[in-house]
């Protein structure tokens, strides 16, 4: 008499372990569906679901991830001083997992840790002089600058790459001249980085000086 096959145990999930399978696939792939998800964990999706509502759910743990990486910032610094820190931590955050970066641009910010953060931001902001009504203007600013700094580590070592006719001159001599002076890679989505920071927080301390004479 033939032995019965032995039963296939099924993987224990928890929601560190699901969210770590959703981070890997969406790095990898740049999709995150429960089908998908599932079979990654080698379970169901009803089993995904008795630890995280849903497919949102599931991107706004991860949302927290990111907050936690960032963390809280010092409450005795300058106004500056603190947005640039946190703008450098939110960047290298972001920067590791850029696949994540759209899918939660699309869909509301709910997550508290998250949201702790940008209410110590905006406390910053407030005492810095910013009025109440333009903070979530510059918010938009800042997450649109760090977001796409984050992207651009992304980016190919040759981001531009002009190209001349076989024996001919290049229709865009003044930009090849520009790309090849410039540094590449790493090296160039940083100094980009540092560069449009400074401009940044430039651009708003100039924007505090003209409301206060104008004030």
């Amino acid at each position: 008499m033939n032995a019965p096959a032995p039963r296939r145990r099924k993987r224990l999930l928890s929601v560190e372990a699901i969210l770590d399978a959703a981070l890997a696939l969406v790095d990898e792939t740049g999709r995150l569906t429960m089908g998908e998800l599932a079979t990654r964990l080698g379970s169901s999706a009803s089993s995904i679901y008795h630890h995280l509502p849903g497919r949102d759910a599931i991107l706004e743990a991860l949302r927290d991830r990111m907050g936690q990486a960032i963390g809280a910032i010092p409450a005795d610094q300058p106004w500056d001083t603190g947005l640039a820190l946190w703008v450098r931590r939110y960047r290298d955050a972001f920067a590791a997992h850029p696949n994540l970066i759209p899918m939660l641009t699309g869909q509301t910010i709910t997550d508290p840790t998250v949201l702790a953060s940008y209410e110590q931001v905006t406390g910053m902001l407030l005492r810095g002089g910013f009025g109440e009504d333009e903070v979530v203007l510059w918010l938009s600013v800042v997450d649109n600058f760090t977001l796409g700094s984050a992207l651009d580590l992304a980016a190919p070592d040759d981001v531009w790459s002009p190209s001349a006719p076989a024996g001919g001159e290049s229709p865009t001599p003044r930009m090849d001249a520009a790309v090849r002076a410039a540094p590449r890679g790493r090296e160039r989505a940083d100094a980009a980085f540092e560069l449009g920071l400074t401009a940044l927080v430039a651009g708003m301390r100039a924007h505090l000086d003209a409301a206060a004479d104008n004030g």
